[in-house]
């Protein structure tokens, strides 16, 4: 479990909570049904009008990453491929046929498969890609539900507010009901800005964050599969996979 995760989550909720009781607030002046519905439930709606059901059914699956990313041994991997240019080297590529049903990732498994079938390389790399390529297109469209999400709830949250001034002005000659309007009107706010800024946007920005490490992982794997097929030493292709992590850090402090 990323553990950064749930304390970002847990952090930011409790700061905003500590504010509030530190102004004389209470956790019930946040509690508006309405305020809720008017907010969650009309974004929820934006949102299910926007996207195909499967992107959001994807979305929501994703949610899992956030909390529980994806393996990305990349020592390991190296150390796997290595094994790989080794038995090929010694015994032939044709060799790797059986051995690609035992590999630990399934890009990993069609690389290996189609270069002991013979496949041009160039075609090998392209059925390559076209995984790396759909998994992109995934996790970019749930990253963009999340920010949709995010962009959608701010003016739900007006409109919240709007409809709860709305009730104020109907009532100015009820004293008793202009205290829940004006409560409808300000949570409603609230609500938006929290779900966007402190839930949904971090959402599709962690998800893309998590899938930069398993992207490299996946370009790992099509560099050690075609240096394979290309005959180069295991010896080589440890250098060249290492070299993708020395690019990563030094474009990490770059950063």
């Amino acid at each position: 479990m990323d553990i950064f995760a749930v304390i970002g989550v847990f952090f930011g909720i409790g700061m905003i909570l500590t504010g509030q009781a530190m102004e004389g607030g209470n956790l019930g002046q946040l509690l508006q049904i309405t305020a809720a519905f008017i907010v969650l439930g009309g974004t929820t709606g934006a949102i299910i009008l926007s996207f195909p059901a499967p992107i959001i059914k994807n979305a929501i699956s994703m949610l899992h990453d956030v909390f529980m990313p994806p393996t990305t041994d990349y020592n390991a991997l190296i150390t796997e491929i290595g094994g790989f240019a080794t038995k090929a080297r010694k015994e032939g590529i044709i060799a790797l046929e059986k051995e690609a049903y035992n590999a630990s990732d399934p890009l990993l498994t069609l690389g290996l498969g189609a270069v002991a079938d013979g496949t041009d390389p160039t075609l090998v790399r392209e059925l390559m890609e076209n995984q790396v390529e759909q998994l992109e297109d995934k996790v970019g469209s749930a990253a963009k539900v999340y920010e949709s999400f995010g962009g959608y709830s701010p003016t739900l949250g007006i409109i919240g507010a709007v409809m709860g001034l709305i009730q104020v002005m109907q009532n100015l000659s009820d004293p008793s009901k202009l205290g829940a309007g004006i409560a409808v009107a300000f949570v409603a706010t609230i609500y938006g800005l929290f779900a966007a800024n402190l839930v949904m946007i971090p959402l599709g920005t962690r998800i893309k964050f998590i899938y930069k490490r398993v992207f490299l992982y996946k370009n790992m794997i099509m560099e050690g599969v075609l240096s394979i097929q290309a005959g180069e030493s295991p010896v080589l292709i440890e250098r060249k996979l290492r070299s993708f992590l020395l690019e990563s850090e030094g474009a990490a402090n770059n950063g």
